[in-house]
């Protein structure tokens, strides 16, 4: 449309100006070079805007040659039949020039189109399964085709959108195409030519291809989920199994022991029966707890509350109740932390626990804190503070650091009944959780060494 009214322009307003121009010359000028100036004004014109615009330029120019530049002058009548046959094959040449131009420039604009439509079709085509988001496949419809809104429709009843990109549109689509595996392409905008149905066409296919691929990719997704929710349901039943039913029996055979009236028990013996209670009943709370606390991070529901912590008193509370072998050295004056305390106090203790199942019974567990980045100034410019918690034990490989933080592993534990392969992982997620790191190296002179990095409360 843009082309047309321009030809149209140039027909109305250069061939007026050209004949004021060439008025003044009709005496000087053959009747053979007039008409090639109006010639090439008619092929100018083909050019700009296309064969309508050059056909009636055609005729306004035979009008205005024999109007004005051939004699007799201000009338239609021609003085001889050279003059009249010189019109005629004006007429008729340009005519043919106009069509032929025309055909031309369609076909220049065919051929262009169709190396574009190659170009895309090879860019979208042959990208790798869900290389291209749906969503920029929609998009570059959209642009490409100038509409307000493209949607890529289910056709069952009611229809049910599956992506969109624009505003929300009502009303009946300007382009629609049913792809092979039966879902549709909508775009909301204005009309186009018949040429761009095709291609609209195959860009519906490459759409719906998109979106099964991104179906695919999701019930992947959906798939590896329920893997990795079996995968632990099983290790849950496997570990769960033996580690509940050892303090629920030592209770029982306990507690039944205690009952029997038959029995004179010194108060020793039922010291040492209630005291298996008590240490019994501690491993289930802390199996129950660390079950629900994995369960928390696994469901992304654990709740975390950051706020400046004394990283000495948390240490302190978390050893409160701990009368085995530990050193401790966290100094006082060491900046506060960003950390939720409660999450940090069960970070320490699983920490410890597990160093302790792992050191040799000879040497102590040490806990020590230091910052570990800052400027020359010292804590007080520090960005992290480093809370070591380290055993002199055998120590692991570094190939199996990634290992040993799986949920129900246990590597290297003396005494499988000691848990279930919970502490790390918990202790991971939760340090993560408060917006720290928690990173194994190996303890100088043998051993084990995790460290929990937390940021410095501004």
């Amino acid at each position: 449309m843009r082309r047309r009214v321009a030809g149209l322009l140039a027909t109305v307003l250069g061939l007026p100006l050209l004949t004021l121009v060439l008025v003044p010359l009709r005496g000087a000028l053959a009747d053979g070079s007039v008409l090639l100036i109006y010639l090439l004004a008619v092929v100018a014109v083909a050019v700009i805007g296309g064969l309508v615009p050059a056909l009636l330029a055609a005729v306004a120019s035979f009008l205005l040659v024999n109007w004005f530049l051939t004699p007799p002058y201000y009338t239609l009548t021609v003085a001889s039949r050279d003059a009249a046959v010189d019109l005629v094959v004006f007429g008729v040449v340009g005519a043919v020039v106009s069509v032929a131009v025309e055909l031309g420039a369609r076909h220049r604009e065919a051929a262009a189109r169709n190396r574009y439509e190659s170009a895309l079709i090879s860019e979208l085509g042959s990208a790798q399964i869900g290389a291209v988001p749906l969503t920029a496949v929609l998009e570059r419809v959209r642009t490409l085709f100038g509409m307000t809104t493209v949607q890529l429709l289910d056709p069952s009843s009611p229809p049910r959108v599956l992506a969109s990109v624009g505003p929300d549109t009502a009303g009946p689509p300007s382009l629609q195409a049913t792809t092979a595996i039966d879902v549709q392409l909508a775009a909301y905008g204005p009309q186009v030519i018949a040429e761009d149905r095709h291609l609209f066409g195959v860009l519906a296919e490459l759409a719906a291809r998109a979106w099964e691929e991104q179906e695919l990719a999701r019930r992947a997704a959906h798939a590896e989920q329920l893997a990795e929710t079996d995968r632990v349901r099983t290790g849950l039943l496997s570990a769960v199994g033996h580690d509940l039913r050892t303090p629920l029996a030592g209770i029982k055979a306990a507690v039944s022991s205690l009952r029997q009236r038959d029995i004179p028990w010194t108060e020793q013996d039922r010291d040492e029966l209630l005291q298996t209670v008590e240490e019994s009943t501690d491993r289930l709370t802390a199996l129950i707890e660390n079950l629900l606390s994995m369960s928390r991070l696994q469901a992304g529901a654990l709740s975390v509350h950051v706020e400046p912590v004394a990283l000495d008193e948390v240490v302190a509370r978390a050893l409160l109740h701990d009368d085995r072998w530990v050193t401790v050295d966290v100094p006082e004056d060491l900046p506060l932390v960003r950390a939720d305390a409660g999450l940090l106090e069960r970070v320490v203790a699983n920490l410890v626990d597990n160093a302790l199942r792992h050191g040799p019974d000879d040497r102590p567990v040490e806990v020590r804190a230091r910052t570990m980045t800052g400027g020359p100034a010292g804590p007080a410019h520090a960005s992290v503070v480093g809370l070591c918690v380290a055993d002199h034990g055998p120590g692991i490989p570094p190939a199996q650091w990634d290992a040993i933080f799986a949920p129900f592993q246990r590597l290297g534990d003396r005494d499988a009944s000691t848990g279930v392969g919970l502490g790390l992982a918990i202790a991971r997620g939760f340090t993560e959780a408060m917006g720290g790191s928690l990173i194994p190296s190996a303890t100088p002179g043998g051993g084990f060494t995790m460290t929990v990095s937390l940021p410095v409360s501004p």
